[in-house]
């Protein structure tokens, strides 16, 4: 990886050349004109297909692979000394964390926040959301804990969730050093740390050895992989930062740690129909409010099951995986919650989905949807001297909500 910087500079000519043939030759991508700043949007996609299109350059020259190359550009670095936070990178039962803690004295022990980042389980660092964990941490005054999971495909599902369950334990067994609240712990994430919000609350919701959580916070997660062709995925299949394509391939990478059969995942042949008709009450269009599917939604008919693919992606059912799919019994045991979803977002209708489940089982929630929103704008409310300000509405919002806590 000592070699990538050189190489950057002798190859990003032609990998601008190809994202801009992309761009303006091939069909799949879409900039809504109702989305924040789709000018920026569009300069953003040029960037990551010019990134995609170097990596499959360096993968065919042997040099290191697509994934490698794209988790050295969206690493970010750790930002110098914060004249309000004390920042320390130290481990959780082995999992690398970094904590962010206010330095200003407070009246009594503050609220914790176990942050688990996106990335679809393949990308993402404790570097890639530093100014997050730091806006975070120092507007809502609370002690941030940031988790490194491990990273598929090197390492399937369980693992990110074990990370995050692992880390999240130890916290809650140790918020005395930290000076935190028991009552007032919260785990959060962003799309797949989202998922992994979801799925660590759930595990804890029935703990009587550990503090009960008192929040959850979901931000555009994905929590299902069932049905890639709900409203929001067919609406929005070609706006960035998320294809639908690629939804399915992250989840695939995760579970399997290849993404063989996409194609009939896609096509949703990998469900039997009992299975499919048993989720149904959870997972359909049926249950997403009438405003959301005016816009180019058509009537979706899976293919024929294929028993041999069920097979290979038959944990996609595990609530630990798809957290949509846990039982009421759980459901009705989980905090208070916050749900952040985006209008051109594939992953949105899984949030309103979870949010009529939670809903239903009396779980309060507080629901936030950037209207203008697309999948990943909370990254960019500031990044490399590009701003989103709906990105910025809605972190406002998160923070909003954790200081009503």
């Amino acid at each position: 990886m000592a070699l990538l910087p050189a190489l950057l500079l002798l190859l990003l000519p032609l990998a601008a050349l190809a994202a801009a043939a992309v761009l303006l030759g091939l069909p799949g991508y879409d900039i809504p004109p109702g989305v924040n700043q789709p000018a920026k949007l569009r300069l953003v996609l040029t960037v990551l297909l010019g990134t995609a299109a170097l990596g499959r350059i360096l993968e065919k020259t042997g040099l290191c692979s697509q994934i490698t190359f794209g988790r050295y550009v969206r690493q970010g670095r750790k930002l110098g000394l914060d004249p309000k936070l004390f920042i320390q990178d130290v481990q959780f039962n082995k999992v690398p964390v970094r904590v962010y803690q206010p330095k200003a004295t407070s009246d009594g022990p503050r609220r914790g926040i176990l942050f688990f980042h996106g990335g679809g389980w393949v990308f993402g660092s404790l570097d890639t959301y530093e100014k997050v964990c730091r806006y975070l941490s120092r507007e809502s005054d609370s002690v941030v804990v940031s988790v490194q999971y491990r990273l598929a495909p090197e390492h399937k599902y369980p693992a990110a969730y074990e990370d995050c369950l692992s880390a999240t334990q130890h916290f809650l067994q140790h918020l005395q050093h930290y000076a935190v609240d028991p009552a007032r712990v919260t785990v959060c994430g962003d799309s797949a740390g989202g998922n992994l919000a979801a799925a660590v609350s759930q595990t804890l919701a029935g703990r009587s050895d550990l503090p009960r959580l008192r929040a959850q916070i979901l931000i555009y997660p994905g929590l299902q992989a069932l049905d890639f062709n709900l409203p929001s995925y067919q609406q929005n299949r070609g706006v960035p930062l998320l294809f639908r394509e690629r939804a399915a391939f992250f989840a695939l990478l995760y579970l399997n740690g290849d993404a063989l059969h996409m194609q009939e995942v896609l096509e949703g042949s990998h469900i039997p129909p009992d299975m499919r008709l048993k989720y149904r009450k959870w997972v359909s269009p049926d249950n997403i409010p009438e405003e959301f599917k005016v816009r180019g939604v058509k009537p979706f008919r899976p293919t024929d099951f294929i028993a041999e693919v069920y097979e290979t992606v038959k944990r996609f059912c595990e609530p630990n995986l798809c957290p949509l799919l846990a039982e009421d019994s759980v459901v009705h045991q989980l905090p208070e919650s916050f749900i952040l979803t985006c209008e051109y977002d594939v992953l949105r209708d899984d949030g309103l989905l979870y949010k009529k489940r939670l809903e239903d089982n009396g779980v309060p929630v507080t629901w936030y949807h950037l209207e203008d929103g697309f999948h990943g704008i909370i990254s960019l409310y500031d990044y490399c001297g590009v701003s989103f300000p709906s990105g910025k509405k809605g972190l406002d919002s998160v923070v909003n909500f954790l200081k009503s806590l």
